[in-house]
């Protein structure tokens, strides 16, 4: 049943700056989680529990626990047998990476199943591993974390289709609101439904909506979370040639969704099967997925759906978190606890966030947080070959799994990342995904990159030196204006890469200017 009434967000502020001690920071041991659900059983085992894990091990166990549970109201004994089995090799995988801390999460088929609370215990007399399983309310609640925790400030409507049930909820910037409800329209049910054919099965879903969805919890988001849309987001990608082929923030119009979700339910698992972007598992479940996303949008009426890869295990984790550290910005986190390690010297991103911050005029948060973001990944391919330290760098990072992130947003990094190490605007690699950004933008990516391929030039890496020197841009020139402790090793090259920046600016005339000389 929904509840309570949706919360106004309270403005909260959003730390931006670099913190090399932190992101040096390796006291944290891994942390996992397992997902106990009605379709299968999944570890992850994050690098730390913190406000940007990247996951080091993912793997399932396919058990559909809910399968004939309806009829009996018990989990069948082979599934109860392979659960415990699954739970613990996954056991012995996380003590054998040092993991220190397991959580083990139940939803739909444990929570109805008479025989749940058996299993459970069964679970922690075998492995050693307590099970909390989870309520409707709590599920829904874990997975608005995830998005809440994947995205910038996300306002809109969330539902997360698991193998046994539907949970929606509503994410309102850092919070979770009041109004929440759980369906039984998981894959399992609703691939139950389609037997009886797909008009049958949309009358049946049409009418479980009608009576236990508030339109109330209608959006102009919708963020679909669970294993089933993201694959259905796969097909898509590759159905349309998407310039970027990552799910996280993947965004697509409600019309555009409902007509492929549409076309997906009519199709056969063997069709489905020699889809590109479709596993021959997730065949059997997609066409269930596919219409039970298009009725819920019809349902919702949103106007855009921005599929997420974090859901219910990352909510728990970010749950986990202190206030303070939920507060971190996430692509800023994610940035420096990658890039920071591997620079040369990695004071010098805070330094440069400093002598990069009046580049433009009237910079947004927004634009804030991917010029900081940059400047952390700034020294990433130092290592590599430099002929192939542009293109390497922006293949990697366009496709890179940072959270917080849009896909224009992924192109702009790549493409700042790229121009500071001198890769030409015009490199063929950039395409597709250039075409993300509007000529400002690319001009904007270009501006800052340049600026730090300039930085390093002449400070050679060093905080003290960069401090000495600053960027003064004019209409018509640029000058780098240069103290005694700042003076260009080599004025030539520095010179060349001063012009660099003055062609991205739009401006002929560049100069180096020794300030203490010039007084």
């Amino acid at each position: 049943m929904a509840k309570g009434r949706a919360r106004k967000p309270e403005a909260a502020p959003r730390p931006l700056e670099l913190d090399p001690e932190r992101a040096k920071r390796v006291d944290r041991p891994p942390y996992a989680i397992v997902d106990i659900g009605s379709n299968s059983v999944r570890l992850l085992v994050y690098d730390q529990l913190g406000r940007a894990p990247m996951p080091r091990f993912n793997e399932k166990s396919l058990l559909r626990l809910a399968e004939g549970l309806a009829e009996t109201g018990v989990i069948a004994p082979d599934g109860f047998r392979r659960a415990v089995q699954a739970m613990g090799r996954f056991r012995a995988i996380a003590d054998s990476m040092g993991v220190s801390r397991i959580d083990v999460v139940a939803t739909e088929a444990m929570r109805r199943a008479a025989n749940g609370p058996k299993l459970a215990a069964a679970i922690e007399a075998e492995c050693g591993l307590k099970v909390r399983i989870l309520g409707g309310a709590e599920e829904a609640r874990f997975s608005t974390l995830g998005v809440i925790s994947g995205f910038f400030r996300p306002i809109g409507s969330v539902g997360d289709m698991g193998g046994g049930s539907l949970e929606v909820a509503e994410a309102i910037d850092d919070h979770v609101g009041d109004r929440s409800v759980s369906l039984p329209l998981g894959a399992l049910p609703v691939e139950a439904m389609l037997r009886a054919g797909l008009s049958a099965a949309k009358r049946q879903i049409d009418e479980i909506l009608r009576q236990g969805l508030p339109r109330e919890l209608a959006r102009p988001v919708f963020y679909p979370v669970g294993g089933g849309w993201r694959t259905l987001a796969k097909a898509h990608m590759e159905a349309v040639g998407a310039p970027v082929r990552v799910v996280h923030g993947y965004t697509i119009g409600a019309v555009e969704a409902r007509e492929f979700s549409r076309a997906v339910s009519r199709l056969s698992a063997a069709k489905l099967a020699a889809t590109p972007g479709v596993t021959e598992r997730r065949a059997r479940t997609l066409p269930a997925a596919a219409l039970a996303l298009d009725r819920l949008l019809k349902h919702l009426a949103p106007e855009r759906v921005v599929f997420s890869a974090l859901g219910l295990r990352e909510g728990f984790l970010y749950s986990q978190l202190s206030r303070e550290e939920q507060y971190l910005d996430p692509l800023v986190e994610g940035a420096q606890l990658i890039g920071l390690p591997l620079a040369r010297v990695p004071d010098f991103a805070p330094e440069l966030v400093s002598w990069t911050a009046n580049l433009a005029t009237g910079e947004t948060t927004a634009e804030k947080r991917l010029r900081v973001a940059i400047c952390a990944l700034s020294d990433i391919a130092w290592r590599d070959a430099p002929d192939l330290r542009a293109e390497e760098s922006f293949r990697r990072l366009v496709q890179f799994p940072f959270i917080g992130v849009t896909h224009p947003e992924r192109a702009f990094i790549a493409a700042a990342i790229h121009a500071r190490y001198a890769g030409r605007p015009d490199a063929p690699w950039l395409s597709p995904a250039i075409r993300l950004l509007a000529p400002a933008e690319r001009r904007r990516a270009q501006i800052l990159g340049r600026a730090i391929l300039l930085a390093y030039r002449f400070s050679g890496g060093v905080p003290a030196v960069l401090e000495g020197a600053r960027l003064r841009i004019d209409p018509n020139s640029v000058r780098l204006e240069v103290t005694a402790v700042a003076r260009a090793p080599d004025s030539e090259v520095v010179s060349d890469r001063l012009k660099l920046l003055a062609s991205a600016i739009g401006v002929k005339r560049s100069e180096v200017v020794d300030i203490d000389a010039a007084t």
